[in-house]
């Protein structure tokens, strides 16, 4: 029986992540949480050294996904040291006790390592972030693949998902505006996203590590992503149609976003990831009606 280890299992892809390792009868799997802890995960500090490498050398993973992460820009902006001691500081700690161990990590990243001037992107094109979110997860792609090259990280875009509550993904939280048809409301339309399902961004991970227990040399970059492009705008008004509600209270804004910049179109490269045989997604319409169903 093969041992996973999942960091930030009570965050909205961790939660994904640790259900879906969970089907798998050959799997035995250790959640950690920090902040939301469960009945079922273990409460954990990814910034203290001391319990990382404890829980690490006494359950002793043969994986580790590492999904736990400050990943909001605008947040990371204004705390960049609290972001580097969770995004880059205990990624190394968490790859240095893995190797010392055996153990192979998943690396979550972001297509936010781009600045959007150039894709689709392929996984040997050059990162080039353009605000410290996306410089912490290069960063702490680099600590994860500097240990060992073996070693995988997989980037993905927005996500959505089984919420806990609107604000959890910053796709779902529109809908707020987009149900409250008394105000109006603007939303960007400029910068062009990919958004991406939890659940098939954990499929994905299953089938690396599935992959990676056949070919011990599998590692390396991967990318996955949804396959719809669409400006916030475009997921609001899609929102809106899915609940037939209307919208003229809903206005596109074609500036740029002022917060911490982001990159203008992401779309990433998902070639090396589907030749390995991924099931084909669902459409951004009939995902988020189930996610927002239970929020009218």
């Amino acid at each position: 029986m093969k041992k996973v280890l999942v960091t930030g299992a009570s965050g909205l892809l961790g939660r994904a992540i640790y259900k879906e390792m969970r089907k798998d009868p050959s799997c035995h799997v250790l959640g950690l949480a920090f902040s939301r802890v469960t009945k079922e995960l273990t409460k954990l500090d990814l910034t203290n050294a001391t319990e990382v490498t404890s829980t690490i050398q006494q359950y002793k993973p043969d994986v580790i996904i590492h999904s736990a992460a400050e990943r909001r820009p605008d947040v990371v902006e204004l705390k960049e040291d609290q972001t580097k001691a969770l995004n880059v500081d205990a990624t190394s700690l968490l790859a240095k006790e893995a190797e010392k161990i055996g153990c192979w990590v998943l690396y979550i990243s972001t297509d936010y390592v781009f600045d959007g001037e150039s894709s689709p992107y392929g996984v040997n094109d050059k990162p080039n972030p353009l605000n410290k979110y996306g410089k912490s997860k290069l960063d702490g792609e680099e600590a994860v693949l500097s240990v060992n090259p073996s070693n995988a990280v997989l980037r993905v875009p927005i996500l959505y998902g089984e919420i806990e509550y609107l604000g959890e993904s910053a796709v779902t939280v529109l809908y707020e505006k987009v149900k409250d048809i008394s105000n109006t409301c603007v939303m960007s339309d400029y910068e062009i996203r990919y958004p991406t399902h939890c659940d098939d961004v954990a499929a994905a991970c299953k089938l690396l590590i599935d992959n990676r227990m056949k070919d011990a040399s599998l590692g390396g970059i991967f990318h996955f992503s949804g396959n719809e492009a669409m400006t916030k705008y475009n997921m609001a008004l899609s929102m809106a149609d899915v609940f037939k509600l209307p919208t003229n209270h809903i206005k596109g804004d074609k500036a740029p976003m002022s917060e911490a910049p982001r990159p203008f179109n992401s779309h990433l490269d998902c070639s090396r990831i589907n030749a390995m045989g991924l099931a084909a997604q669902k459409t951004f319409k009939d995902n988020i009606k189930l996610c927002l169903e239970n929020y009218n």
